[in-house]
């Protein structure tokens, strides 16, 4: 853990140009006057459509930056985090984003000057991270039923809960299990499923909890699969789920009893041949045949409260 002094830190705030034209006015114009308040040595860096943050490494170097500020949603967190792995900077979050579940479960506060509280006072703790094959994750994938949700909200003009639930109902009546095939810890089974949650983080989003044992920086990562059902009960399993009514499972239990298998594990193969959609961080990803997974331990330094 790292207490901050400010007088030795050099920070850039990463903020998107384009989204959000008027409120990212606002917030450009906050952190302006609450730097200057605190006398802070900052910078402020613009955001790239491509996502492609390894300009920060030269910066960090040269510069001798002690923290990059992410002023967007669990996608450009991401974004930072993957090309900033294993380096000392801290990296911090001023959520902007749609869901905001790296944020969330960091209990780092939405509304913009609380959040930069935290940033000026907050202590830069390690936390995990994984890949799934060669992609890094800084908070949870999905293959399935969510992924699709992700894809096709993409696409959406407006963004925000509102749209996002609206895409999850229509999305609903169409919704097919796949099959999948599971290996971790010298086991293996097959299973027709809804969706495969991967997390480090206990949050989809917007408070939204899929895995309520997951830790940020246990080493663990938490696998929530939610099981073919008829579609009456999905809610209803995916309800008791999200309010902890389903234990971590020990794996040599009867799986067929269960609606949702929930365990932990450091690392699993997923075999997925029915091609079932991907995604990371809340971002749509291309899919592949096969899933390598792993935890990567102290991936990131984050400022948290």
């Amino acid at each position: 853990m790292t207490n901050f002094q400010i007088s030795s830190r050099r920070i850039i705030y990463l903020i998107n140009p384009v989204s959000g034209i008027k409120k990212k006015s606002s917030l450009l114009e906050l952190i302006i006057r609450k730097n200057k308040e605190k006398k802070m040595d900052y910078d402020i860096v613009y955001t790239n459509p491509e996502g492609d943050y390894e300009f920060l490494k030269e910066k960090i170097r040269t510069e001798k930056i002690t923290d990059i500020i992410v002023c967007g949603g669990d996608g450009t967190v991401n974004g930072v985090a993957a090309s900033l792995i294993k380096t000392k900077v801290n990296i911090g979050i001023i959520p902007s984003g749609s869901g905001n579940g790296l944020a969330l479960a960091a209990k780092i506060p939405t509304q913009p000057s609380k959040a930069l509280e935290v940033i000026f006072n907050g202590n830069g703790s390690f936390i995990d991270g994984f890949y799934i094959n060669d992609r890094f994750s800084c908070m949870l994938c999905g293959i399935g039923f969510d992924a699709l949700v992700a894809h096709e909200f993409a696409k959406q003009k407006r963004r925000g809960l509102q749209t996002y639930i609206k895409v999850s109902l229509i999305n609903f009546f169409k919704a097919k299990p796949y099959s999948f095939h599971i290996e971790h810890d010298k086991r293996s089974f097959s299973v027709n499923a809804f969706f495969i949650s991967i997390a480090n983080s206990n949050q989809f989003g917007n408070n939204f909890t899929i895995a309520p044992k997951a830790r940020l920086d246990d080493g663990l990562l938490d696998i929530v699969i939610v099981k073919k059902m008829n579609k009456f009960m999905l809610p209803f399993s995916v309800l008791l789920q999200v309010t902890g009514g389903n234990g971590i499972e020990n794996m040599s239990e009867h799986l067929q009893k269960r609606n949702v298998i929930y365990f932990q594990t450091a690392a699993l193969k997923i075999n997925n041949p029915d091609n079932a959609m991907l995604h990371i961080d809340g971002e749509p990803k291309e899919t592949d045949k096969k899933f390598e997974i792993k935890i990567v331990r102290n991936a990131m330094k984050l400022i948290q409260p």
